[in-house]
């Protein structure tokens, strides 16, 4: 599962907010140049201290606006920037609210908060611990090294598993997130914990971009995550790798039966998991004669959505998909997800496929019943 995460826009210049006249002289202007090192400071004491342990390429804080609050005090928004070493292609950005205190001649940032709207950062919810996989760097808070090395083994099959079934370029390397609790986890997304309370994992970053785009994470909900057998936890995380792999070539137009749809199948693939066993609820649907008159909505992919319709969903996605690998081959649906990025799902059904979606659903509701009947 995905989930498309705000980023900060650009802001042209440093807009600076000046307090008015209070009966005397005006107060001087603040200098930008002064709040800048100050924030530069923060960022050297984040990389020394809050994050010593995770390889750090950058990080960084650009300042945008500031506003005096009385004499030595000032708050300033901030653009904060970093990469992970050998993992980001593109940088992990967000907006800070930075507090700055005036002692001694010297500005110094005294707080340092998510800015209105935006999640918090793993490392402010504790201390960070770092397993480092072949292919895979876990970090988390508030769980057993045994745990993380487990993620992180799962996460270095997941890979190559994913190279293979997606063999264009990707950077061949996951971060994974482990928060300390489901609440924790909804935190870092911004969003009610309660939602992904049965989700064992969601990736988050922008969609399209090329690759100079917002890194992804990978960030696991540790309850729902240590429910699951060795298979499950092996599926989820080849799953979420997957849609870090396929970022770059997913945009609006990928309808979500495509893109959930060659997530799952990229984890079934090379599996004995067959449909009828991986997918009860779209079974027993086709089976008692309800199969599905149209390919699932992104609306049926909601967690609003009651559990069996949230499977039958994610199982006729899967299935789509391969429909088209053993009918036009993979390559074939690979040029399709890249297509449909660029162009929309029905003129790539036509360009890479040779067939409408009026006919493809069709070939579609065959398919169901004749692996799920």
């Amino acid at each position: 599962m995905r989930v498309h995460r705000r980023t900060a826009g650009a802001v042209l210049g440093l807009l600076l907010l000046v307090g008015g006249c209070t009966g005397g002289a005006p107060r001087p202007p603040l200098d930008p140049a002064p709040l800048q090192a100050a924030a530069d400071r923060r960022a050297a004491e984040v990389r020394a201290r809050d994050l010593a342990g995770v390889p750090l390429d950058s990080w960084a804080y650009r300042v945008i606006e500031a506003r005096r609050d009385g004499d030595g005090r000032a708050t300033a928004r901030a653009e904060l920037s970093y990469r992970v070493a050998g993992y980001d292609s593109g940088p992990v950005t967000g907006e800070r609210a930075l507090v700055l205190t005036r002692r001694d001649g010297r500005w110094r940032v005294t707080s340092d908060r998510p800015a209105r709207g935006e999640a918090p950062q793993l490392w402010e919810q504790g201390d960070v611990d770092v397993v480092r996989g072949r292919r895979s760097l876990v970090l988390g808070v508030g769980q057993d090294a045994a745990r993380l090395r487990s993620v992180a083994a799962a996460a270095d099959r997941a890979v190559p598993a994913v190279s293979d079934a997606w063999p264009g370029g990707w950077a061949r390397r996951v971060v994974v997130l482990v928060p300390g609790s489901l609440t924790a986890m909804g935190a870092l997304l911004g969003e009610p914990a309660a939602g992904y309370r049965g989700i064992a994992a969601v990736t988050t970053g922008r969609v399209g971009g090329g690759p100079g785009a917002p890194a992804d994470r990978v960030i696991v909900n540790p309850e729902a995550y240590a429910r699951l057998g060795g298979f499950g936890q092996r599926f989820v995380l080849a799953h979420e790798t997957t849609h870090v792999a396929t970022r770059t070539h997913t945009s609006a137009a990928t309808p979500l039966w495509l893109s959930e749809g060659f997530a799952d199948w990229v984890a079934y693939r090379g599996t004995s998991r067959q449909p009828a066993q991986a997918v009860p609820e779209l079974r027993d649907a086709v089976r008692a004669g309800a199969v599905p008159a149209a390919l699932p909505t992104d609306g049926d992919f909601s967690f609003a959505s009651d559990p069996g319709a949230l499977a039958r969903a994610y199982g006729g996605g899967w299935l789509a998909c391969e429909l088209i690998a053993e009918r036009w081959g993979e390559a074939k649906l690979r040029d399709l997800y890249r297509a449909t990025g660029t162009h929309g799902v029905e003129r790539a059904l036509g360009e890479v496929l040779s067939t409408t979606p009026a006919a493809f659903t069709a070939q579609w509701r065959d398919h169901l019943r004749e692996r799920l009947g």
